[in-house]
C-alpha cells in the first residue's frame, strides 16, 4: 500500500492557519491590566516601570461615561515597554483603594517604582492621557535614575 501524503496546498493552508492562530494569541494580550489586592503592590513596584492606573466602581456614572476610553488608551500605549495601563475596581478591591487614598471615581494615578508620582486631572481623551503619561513617566524615570546615582 502506497503512503498517503498531504498535498502542498493543504500543508500551506495549515501553516497559514497556524501562523494566524499564533498571531492572535500574541495580540490578545490585555492592553489594560486588572489589578487586585493580590497583584497591585507587586505590579506597581516593578523596577523602571510606570503604571497609569484608573480607579473606578461599576455603579459610577462618570466611570460608565468613559466608555472604552481606558481600553483605547491601553491600545494606544502598546509598544511603550516601560509603561503599563492598569485598572482597579474599588468595589472588589477596597483595600487597594483605601491604601492609595481614593475618594472619588474615576481617579487616575501614575506610579513609578512603587511610588505614587502624580494624580491626573486633565482632559479625558486619548491624546491628553497619552501625552500626560509619556511626559510624567519620563520625568519619574529621570528622577529615579538621579536618585540611584546619588546612592552610588
Amino acid at each position: 500500500m502506497k503512503p498517503h501524503y498531504a498535498s502542498p496546498l493543504l500543508l500551506s493552508f495549515l501553516l497559514l492557519l497556524l501562523l494566524l492562530l499564533l498571531s492572535l494569541t500574541v495580540h490578545t494580550k490585555a492592553e489594560v491590566i486588572a489589578l487586585t489586592p493580590d497583584t497591585f503592590s507587586d505590579k506597581v513596584k516593578e523596577k523602571d516601570t510606570a503604571w497609569f492606573v484608573k480607579f473606578c466602581v461599576p455603579w459610577c456614572k462618570h466611570c460608565k461615561n468613559l466608555g472604552s476610553l481606558w481600553e483605547d488608551l491601553g491600545k494606544a500605549m502598546e509598544g511603550e515597554d516601560e509603561i503599563e495601563i492598569g485598572e482597579v475596581d474599588c468595589s472588589t478591591s477596597k483595600p487597594v483603594c483605601t491604601k492609595v487614598d481614593i475618594h472619588s471615581y474615576p481617579t487616575f494615578k501614575l506610579f513609578y517604582d512603587g511610588e505614587e508620582v502624580v494624580k491626573y486631572q486633565g482632559h479625558r481623551d486619548i491624546e491628553s492621557l497619552k501625552s500626560f503619561v509619556l511626559e510624567e513617566a519620563e520625568k519619574a524615570a529621570a528622577k529615579a535614575h538621579l536618585d540611584d546615582d546619588k546612592e552610588l
